[in-house]
C-alpha cells in the first residue's frame, strides 16, 4: 500500500488534487510536505488551467492536524516552527495561486480542513457536509490561516461564533453565511466542481489572475487605493491579445479562442501584498 498522501490526477486543463489520509484525511507533515510540492508542480505547468481539491473517500475533506504528531512537537516546543509556519506558508500558496481554484468537500471539514479550503476561489458541498473550528475545546486556537481567510469570507460575527464555541455548522449554514458556494447531493460534488473547474480552465487566464488580483485589493485595501491598484491591472490587461480577441468575438458573434499563456510577471501572481 503506497503512503503517498497526496494524489494527483489530472484531465485536460483540471488538476485534481486529493488529500490521501483515510478515513478523516487529517493533515500530517508529510501531507503538507507533498501538498506543498503538487501545488508548486502544478502552478508551474502551462497545461494546467484550474485546480480542484479534495478528500480522498466520501468521510471527510480533512479534519485538521494528525494529533498523533503533537506530543513530539510539543516535548520540544516546535509546533510554531515545525508544523504551523510552514502549514502557513503552504495555505497560503494554495490560497495565492494565480489559478482558479474550486475546493470539493464531502462530510467533515473541521479545524485545519475548514481553514485550508477557505482558501478557495470556490467552494462545492455536500448536503451531509459539516464544517467547524473545534480549537478552543482543546485549549487552543485555529493557527493554519483560518482567523483570517474564514472571517473574510463569513465576516467577524460569524466567525466569532464559530472561534469561541467550537460548534459544527451544516451546509445549509455554511451556504448562508457566505462559506460554502455550491450544494450538491452527497455522491455529485467531486463531479460538481471538475466541472466548474473546466469552464475555469478554458476562460482566459490573464483575466483570471487579474481578477483574482483585483479581489484580493478589494479585501486588503482602503476603497480608494484598491480602485487605483485596479485600474493598474486593468492597464495591463487592457495590452492582451486576449481582451482584443474577446472584444472581436463579442463584435462578430462568434466564440473566442482565448490563447494568452498566463504571464505572473505582468501581475503580481495574485498575490497581495507585493
Amino acid at each position: 500500500m503506497s503512503d503517498q498522501k497526496v494524489r494527483v490526477e489530472i484531465d485536460g486543463g483540471v488538476a485534481t488534487v486529493f488529500l490521501v489520509n483515510p478515513p478523516m484525511n487529517v493533515m500530517t507533515l508529510d501531507m503538507r510536505r507533498e501538498l506543498d510540492a503538487a501545488l508548486t508542480t502544478l502552478e508551474a505547468d502551462a497545461a494546467i488551467g484550474a485546480i480542484v481539491l479534495t478528500g480522498d473517500g466520501d468521510r471527510a475533506f480533512g479534519t485538521g492536524s494528525d494529533i498523533k504528531e503533537f506530543p513530539g512537537l510539543l516535548a520540544d516546543g516546535s509546533v510554531v516552527s515545525r508544523k504551523l509556519a510552514p502549514e502557513n506558508e503552504t495555505f497560503t500558496k494554495f490560497a495565492n495561486i494565480p489559478k482558479p481554484t474550486v475546493v470539493a468537500i464531502e462530510g467533515y471539514a473541521l479545524g485545519g480542513g475548514m481553514e485550508l479550503a477557505a482558501g478557495a476561489d470556490i467552494i462545492v458541498v455536500a448536503e451531509n457536509s459539516k464544517f467547524g473550528v473545534p480549537e478552543i475545546n482543546l485549549g487552543a486556537i485555529p493557527g493554519s490561516g483560518g482567523t483570517v481567510r474564514i472571517t473574510r469570507r463569513i465576516g467577524i460575527g460569524r466567525a466569532s461564533e464559530l472561534f469561541l464555541l467550537g460548534d459544527m455548522i451544516d451546509a445549509q449554514q455554511a451556504l448562508a453565511w457566505g462559506y460554502a458556494n455550491h450544494i450538491k447531493p452527497k455522491g455529485e460534488v467531486l463531479a460538481h466542481a471538475q466541472k466548474l473547474a473546466a469552464r475555469l480552465a478554458s476562460a482566459p487566464k490573464q483575466a483570471i489572475c487579474a481578477a483574482k488580483q483585483a479581489l484580493r485589493y478589494g479585501i486588503y485595501l482602503p476603497e480608494e487605493q484598491a480602485i487605483a491598484k485596479l485600474l493598474n491591472v486593468l492597464d495591463v490587461l487592457q495590452r492582451t491579445q486576449d481582451l482584443r480577441e474577446g472584444a472581436d468575438a463579442f463584435m462578430n458573434k462568434r466564440k473566442a479562442n482565448f490563447q494568452d499563456p498566463l504571464d505572473t510577471s505582468k501581475f503580481v501572481g495574485c498575490i497581495f501584498p507585493k
